[in-house]
């Protein structure tokens, strides 16, 4: 090629770098500068290069100006500086960080034909560590609530109800999807309500068959049934003169909710296997991820029962409507997890934080969280990357399949026995968990695993 071409090619190479570039001659003109450059300052190439370097008015340039030795600018004492953080002015007055790296020009004899520098716009760095600082402040500040972390407006509003709600004796029941946090609030509510000096008790109604829940909530006489070798004060006893906080309460029996409905009504309850009365001053919040209201119109759930609990009712919101807190989400656990594992990790590479915000959560903050500790166990300092996920999240999330009704499709037998208790248990995973001999957290993993749709297994 001649020198000509020669020139072209240096010249489109040094317009594909993204970093500007500028050449400078020993007396400070610009002799040169790149598409890069162009954009970083605002200005022209034809506004450039035959100007002073002054120009763009460099913080850290008027210094090494001032201590120049032998020379106007003290590059061409130094040889060569590296990664110099300083602030350029653009054409319309505005200001840039950069970073900046200068080396001489030499010709084959040795004299120097002037500098060439580098510059790093580093203006999108500085405002992530801004937004990550005031993240931190507001999780600091007023982003946690007894335990619940955001500051979105959903998330706002349903403070604001808690603490409402806490001033209040009446009942309190919480809806929202499995892991939105429904333990926490209620508990939030006990912290914050004129009971919280006294007991603070929970009972999960999924986790215990009819006779082994009426036993729980009420207590028993010796005698009662096999096994009642003693007496035995039931969860509404031990929360007289506190809150007594029933998580899945769409579980509960119609026979059982008779009775929760009496004690509710006459504040008095009988324990089992005997008739005395006995008074209980208790508030009760409950928590369900059912439709109460549905259940009630197929018969499944007593209607008084329901208008007595659902006095007060709050709805926590699913991850997804509200994954502007997920940032701050991730840095709560991940400063958790720091402290409890002592390994140094920073927080998400920005393709972790891609996959994080386009993943749908359909396990809410509990999988998030859940997420996060797989994480910390395969990642061993610095920034958790994609790699460092669960294989469920790298592979694009939860992954659904229709289940054609014409055609069968060839399962396992595990599969199979899945989906026939679902389709027996109309989708309720944790009567379905019963049926096949397992916990409810066994089968929502299973339908995870054979993304399985409910919403097209059960459609009619």
């Amino acid at each position: 090629m001649d020198r000509e071409e020669d020139n072209r090619c240096f010249k489109e190479i040094i317009n594909t770098m993204n970093d500007g570039l500028v050449l400078v001659s020993p007396d400070g003109e610009i002799l040169m500068v790149n598409r890069a450059m162009e954009e970083i300052t605002g200005y022209s190439r034809e506004e450039l290069v035959g100007s002073s370097c002054t120009i763009f008015h460099c913080d850290t340039c008027a210094v090494a100006r001032a201590e120049g030795k032998g020379h106007w600018c003290e590059i061409f004492d130094l040889g060569r500086t590296e990664r110099r953080s300083c602030f350029l002015m653009r054409k319309d007055g505005s200001v840039v960080h950069v970073l900046k790296n200068a080396s001489l020009l030499k010709d084959c004899e040795g004299r120097v034909m002037g500098a060439v520098e580098t510059v790093t716009d580093i203006s999108e760095i500085d405002r992530r560590d801004l937004r990550i600082e005031q993240l931190s402040k507001l999780l600091g500040a007023d982003a946690t609530f007894h335990g619940m972390v955001g500051c979105s407006p959903v998330m706002r509003n349903v403070f604001e109800i808690l603490e409402k709600a806490a001033q209040s004796d009446a009942p309190v029941i919480i809806y929202g999807e499995t892991g939105t946090g429904k333990e926490l609030a209620a508990h939030a509510i006990h912290q914050m309500g004129r009971r919280r000096e006294g007991p603070y008790i929970q009972l999960n109604c999924a986790a215990l068959n009819e006779s082994l829940l009426e036993s729980e909530l009420f207590g028993h006489v010796k005698g009662a049934f096999t096994g009642a070798y003693s007496h035995r004060k039931g969860y509404f006893e031990a929360a007289h003169g506190g809150d007594l906080f029933l998580d899945e309460i769409g579980e509960v029996p119609p026979s059982l909710q008779v009775k929760l409905l009496r004690t509710l009504e006459t504040k008095e309850l009988e324990r089992v296997g005997d008739h005395r009365p006995i008074r209980v001053d208790v508030r009760i919040i409950t928590a369900t991820n059912r439709d109460l209201e549905a259940l009630v119109s197929q018969g499944k759930f007593r209607e008084d029962f329901f208008f007595r609990i659902n006095v007060i009712p709050i709805h926590l919101p699913p991850l997804r409507e509200h994954m502007e807190d997920l940032p701050l989400l991730v840095e709560h656990f991940i400063r958790r997890l720091a402290r409890r594992s002592g390994k140094k990790i920073s927080g998400l590479s920005p393709e972790a934080m891609e996959w994080f915000m386009s993943h749908p959560w359909p396990g809410n903050v509990r999988e998030l969280r859940s997420v996060l500790e797989y994480a910390f166990v395969i990642a061993e300092k610095g920034f958790i990357r994609t790699e460092h996920l669960p294989l469920r999240m790298k592979t694009g999330g939860t992954l659904t399949v229709q289940i054609p009704e014409a055609r069968p499709i060839p399962v396992s037998d595990e599969k199979a026995a899945l989906l026939d208790a679902l389709v027996r248990c109309r989708g309720n995973q944790t009567q379905a968990a019963r049926m096949l001999g397992v916990n409810r957290v066994t089968v929502w993993n299973r339908i995870r695993k054979y993304g399985i749709d409910l919403h097209s297994l059960l459609a009619p």
